[in-house]
């Protein structure tokens, strides 16, 4: 499986593609391959400013229920509704229509991973 390079990725399995001072946080192809089917998602409200690596929400799936964790600090300007009305929707298309939350970055992005070591990541956790 390949990985953009547009973005930046957590071993958490999130994404973060920044878009000047904004970004649109999503979780992966491969998270969400290993939550099977999602039934469910709880996401903050608009205005709500979290640190990088803090959980701003859950993801719930047929298997269990995993926290969904933000990248970098920032304030949330914007949640995907399309996706809490439908979030077995995630699964079509995680890594574009698929974003969960927009926010307005107040850390740095440098520290993540890019899309080569994300993958190497993937296949040593997929390996084990």
């Amino acid at each position: 499986m390949s990985y953009s390079d547009d973005r930046k990725y957590t071993k958490e399995h999130e994404w973060i593609l920044t878009e000047g001072g904004e970004a649109k946080i999503g979780v992966t192809k491969y998270a969400v391959e290993q939550l099977g089917d999602v039934v469910h998602l709880e996401l903050p409200e608009v205005g709500a400013k979290f640190s990088a690596g803090e959980s701003f929400g859950t993801v719930e799936s047929t298997k269990t229920v995993s926290d969904l964790y933000l990248p970098v600090d920032g304030e949330i300007i914007a949640v995907n509704q399309e996706l809490i009305d439908a979030p077995e929707e995630l699964a079509e298309d995680p890594h574009d229509k698929g974003w969960l939350v927009r926010i307005r970055i107040s850390g740095k992005t440098d520290e993540l991973l890019d899309a080569a070591a994300y993958t190497q990541y993937v296949e040593e956790d997929a390996a084990q």
